[in-house]
């Protein structure tokens, strides 16, 4: 996806959009002081941000977690998303409105992102430790669809699985492929649960990988994300839509990230519809990095401006030949290579 040009006037209005924000930021600032010269704030305290609703969020306290209130973020704060962890101060007094405030964002420790409509990277979630990329028989998925999804958690650290969904929908005709196309992942140190929301076949597995930490569910549309929180928990209420009868591609139904505890331990992200993520504005250098198996011959080619397709003493070539790379492996590199230089 190549970053939109903009002519003089759209920028322009872009910028009195962003003014209008900042106003309206210092007003809530405004507002929240007031609130706090009142006195109707009670101590400081740490807290998570468990829902973001544009210009109010919704922060747990840490230390007791029947405490939930929306808050204001103080005008100093860039952003705030789900997953955030924040010092803040819940809201006691009746002049209060019951609205707490945010004072400060900690250190994220990791970060989901996805790009907005001009192409640059947007925060969607903070914090999170494990993300699961769901994909299922129908709509059929694709090794390079897959990879990029890898590719793209490595580079922001944050731990990948894969989750294959729908298995009741698994026959003669699609059994092998799938099994073809999932085979080699375990033996890079990606797991491969699989389940069926409408049997019910492999979920206590997933809520025992999901016990620590707090974890996401990404794929494209219809592979049953909101299906997933549905079975783990029904009270989530997230929406789910069925797979057009044309395409066997899905509709996104979730509009906004929400964060659940699980009953079992752990945190889940419910997040919105992300088709693919992360890999805008990445380097060569950093896509070689995102495919584990490369990383032991990366820097030993005779050339070190080495395209690593035919040139000679290429050690990722010479990988390959011996096996230890597979070759649809080096396909999706080179196919997701070709992608981001026409992004």
């Amino acid at each position: 996806m190549s970053k939109r040009k903009l002519n003089r006037r759209q920028k322009w209005r872009i910028e009195k959009i962003q003014q209008e924000r900042e106003a309206r930021a210092r007003k809530r600032a405004e507002g929240a002081e007031h609130v706090l010269e009142e006195g109707d704030l009670g101590p400081e305290q740490t807290g998570l941000v468990i829902a973001n609703y544009g210009t109010q969020v919704l922060v747990e306290s840490s230390s007791d977690p029947e405490l939930r209130q929306r808050c204001h973020m103080r005008a100093n704060i860039d952003t705030l998303v789900t997953g955030d962890r924040v010092a803040w101060r819940p809201a006691f007094g009746e002049r209060s409105g019951g609205t707490g405030v945010v004072g400060a964002r900690l250190e994220r420790q990791s970060e989901l992102q996805r790009p907005d409509r001009y192409g640059d990277q947007k925060t969607v979630a903070a914090n999170i430790d494990r993300i699961l990329i769901v994909i299922a028989p129908y709509p059929e998925p694709f090794a390079n669809a897959i990879d990029r999804y890898l590719v793209a958690a490595e580079t922001t650290g944050i731990h990948p699985l894969l989750v294959l969904n729908k298995i009741d929908r698994i026959d003669d005709s699609n059994r092998a492929a799938l099994e073809d196309l999932l085979a080699p992942y375990p033996g890079l140190g990606y797991p491969v649960l699989r389940l069926s929301t409408k049997t019910g076949e492999g979920l206590p597995g997933l809520l025992e990988t999901l016990a620590q930490g707090t974890s996401v569910f990404v794929g494209q549309s219809g592979v049953g994300k909101s299906s997933l929180v549905n079975a783990l928990l029904p009270e989530a209420g997230a929406r789910t839509g069925e797979l057009s009868q044309a395409t066997q591609k899905g509709t996104h139904t979730t509009t906004a990230a929400e964060l659940f505890h699980l009953p079992t331990g752990g945190d889940l992200i419910d997040s919105p519809g992300i088709r693919e993520f992360g890999l805008w504005h990445m380097s060569e250098a950093d896509l070689l990095e995102g495919f584990v198996e490369f990383r032991p011959f990366i820097g030993h080619c005779r050339f070190r401006d080495c395209r690593h397709q035919g040139e000679p003493g290429c050690a990722i070539n010479e990988a390959l030949a011996r096996g230890e790379i597979s070759e649809r492996r080096m396909n999706s590199f080179i196919h997701l290579r070709n992608s981001l230089q026409e992004e």
